[in-house]
């Protein structure tokens, strides 16, 4: 009987289990569709999510297999810029991250976000980027993204808002903890391709390699080592020898085999590495990089009849308001080629370029991101330069040469300053001209003059500050080694100092405050003090007096007044106001 009652139970058992079981299963595949679904949604853009600047959190989830397709490389259906990208490469800058992806970004670029990971791969943020720059003569762009948030890591991706994600591989997420994004007190970050015909080699750029200051370093203690792959660890498979160096510039040998065929150059990853030429494998490895060789085309912007007489270089930030009548009055004194290297600017500099060159400005806009790198950019300057010019002029948007009248003997007219240096470009020993600079004050102004600088700035220190200089690039020595007011030339050659009288240069050194006071926002040359430093008070690329922070004195637009010179706004109401209008060709019309 007993056995009986269990073959019953066993019968009843089989036939309300499975029914039991199929609404625990339905029950299951509901609730994970449905956490599904609400992953899919929040990490969507459909969702009303802040951008606004703040950082936004996307995801929080504990396994890596759970992140969504566009966090591992999946990317959207449509296509768009972003699908086809590649981030070459990521500096961890002091006020923010420099991305360096490998195709040009156009416009706009307002829907492209910064994408941080947490060091435990548990969470996700988004940050729309701060800016997008071309790079590399527009081959390729800087991105800058705002710098990770505590516990974050610095290997940040791009996402476009359409679904796209800008990834290496789904595998760069895996390996991402060893990767280690170079900060920039150490890295190499740039390489240019340098060859006049007879020999090549490779100029690259590094930090932190702390060479002493305006002098040429042992060159027999670095080496170059050149990689093949783009392994963010570097996979390096050539070295050669330095042949120079000084400050941040090592110059190398071109591997044979690149050598036979320099095309095989380009975007080849190099660093540099300090070695003990005395001991044998002694040294350092190399230093972290981001540079691939850059080959300058020296065709694109170059004169129909040859080279330019006369160029001009000059690095700015913040400085669009000035370009207008920098160019404008030295393109009428002969200057016929301009190179703008733009340190980060976020003001309207690329509109006023593009507005001169509709008018035949032949001007050049080069992104360059390093901050405190002046004297490098100047020597990159001269490498792309060399190519297209005789003589290239060294000197800020602040600065304007100046020929003083003399009376009965000479009127300076259009083209005065090239013909000036035209005398010398066939000089067996000149490869540099300087002209001494006055500093001006602010001249009683308390606001910035709509007249431009040259008419509105007459009060100036009475004795000369440093010099500016002109040079001939292909005379620079192989370290261009600079000091941002000239360079050092190689064997054989000299600077001539030119007489004040025949040529100076005005510099608007202390404006009105309100222009004034952008300065303290950092310096640009790599071994000038920092004005909220309290180092070398006392220095001339310092104001006198002034301290370390931006607080405007009382008497600050009576400083700097020893002489009330009139000479160059004379000079410019003379030969520069328009008959009809009345305006100098740098304003605004009102109408």
């Amino acid at each position: 009987m007993d056995s009986e009652q269990r073959r019953k139970r066993k019968q009843q058992g089989r036939i309300y289990r499975p029914a039991c079981a199929k609404l625990l299963l339905v029950r299951s595949v509901t609730l994970c569709l449905s956490f599904l679904v609400f992953l899919l949604f929040i990490s969507s853009d459909r969702l009303p999510l802040r951008r606004d600047g703040s950082f936004r959190p996307v995801l929080r989830t504990s396994t890596m297999s759970l992140l969504p397709a566009f966090l591992t490389g999946g990317g959207g259906t449509g296509m768009s810029q972003y699908q086809n990208l590649v981030v070459e490469g990521r500096v961890l800058l002091p006020d923010h991250l420099v991305l360096i992806v490998s195709n040009k970004l156009n416009p706009p670029t307002d829907n492209l976000d910064c994408v941080y990971y947490d060091n435990m791969l548990e969470r996700v943020v988004l940050k729309p980027v701060i800016s997008v720059d071309e790079y590399h003569h527009q081959f390729k762009s800087i991105v800058r993204c705002h710098l990770p948030p505590r516990n974050f890591s610095a290997s940040v991706n791009l996402r476009g808002r359409s679904g796209d994600f800008v990834v290496e591989r789904r595998e760069w997420l895996l390996r991402r903890n060893q990767s280690v994004v170079p900060s920039w007190d150490k890295v190499v970050y740039e390489a240019v391709l340098d060859s006049n015909g007879h020999t090549s080699n490779v100029v690259v750029f590094a930090k932190g390699l702390n060479l002493r200051p305006h002098r040429e370093a042992d060159a027999r203690k670095f080496r170059c080592h050149f990689s093949l792959t783009n392994i963010d660890r570097g996979s390096f498979v050539f070295n050669t020898r330095a042949i120079a160096a000084a400050q941040e510039v090592v110059r190398c040998l071109l591997p044979p085999s690149i050598l036979k065929n320099l095309d095989k150059a380009k975007d080849i990853r190099v660093s540099v590495s300090r070695v003990g030429y005395n001991v044998e494998g002694a040294g350092d490895a190399p230093l972290p990089s981001v540079a691939k060789v850059q080959i300058i085309n020296s065709d694109e912007h170059k004169s129909n009849t040859g080279k330019f007489e006369l160029c001009a270089c000059t690095m700015l930030w913040n400085q669009a308001s000035f370009l207008r009548e920098w160019i404008i009055y030295h393109a009428w004194l002969g200057i016929e080629r301009w190179f703008i290297y733009d340190n980060n600017s976020d003001d309207e500099a690329q509109e006023v370029i593009d507005e001169l060159n509709s008018h035949n400005y032949n001007i050049t806009r080069h992104a360059w991101p390093w901050v405190k790198a002046q004297e490098a950019g100047f020597s990159h300057c001269a490498l792309r330069a060399k190519h297209e010019c005789r003589w290239l002029g060294f000197f800020d948007v602040d600065e304007f040469f100046y020929f003083p009248l003399r009376r009965g003997r000479y009127i300076p007219g259009p083209n005065s300053l090239r013909a000036l240096v035209m005398k010398y470009s066939d000089s067996p020993r000149i490869g540099e001209l300087r002209t001494v600079c006055h500093s001006y004050g602010p001249s009683g102004l308390t606001s910035p003059p709509s007249h431009g600088v040259t008419v509105s700035y007459t009060c100036r220190l009475e004795a000369p500050e440093r010099h500016k200089s002109i040079v001939r690039p292909e005379l620079l020595h192989t370290t261009l080694l600079n000091a941002v007011h000239h360079f050092k030339l190689r064997d054989g050659y000299k600077y001539l100092n030119v007489r004040e009288s025949k040529v100076l240069v005005n510099h608007y050194k202390y404006q009105v405050w309100d222009s004034f006071k952008a300065k303290f926002f950092r310096r640009v040359s790599t071994y000038v003090t920092n004005w909220k430093e309290d180092q070398n008070t006392g220095s001339k690329d310092r104001a006198p007096g002034l301290g370390t922070e931006a607080i405007e004195p009382p008497d600050w637009r009576l400083r700097f007044c020893e002489v009330w010179d009139t000479g160059l706004k004379h000079f410019v109401m003379a030969n520069f106001v328009n008959s009809t209008s009345g305006l100098l060709p740098w304003e605004r019309s009102l109408a």
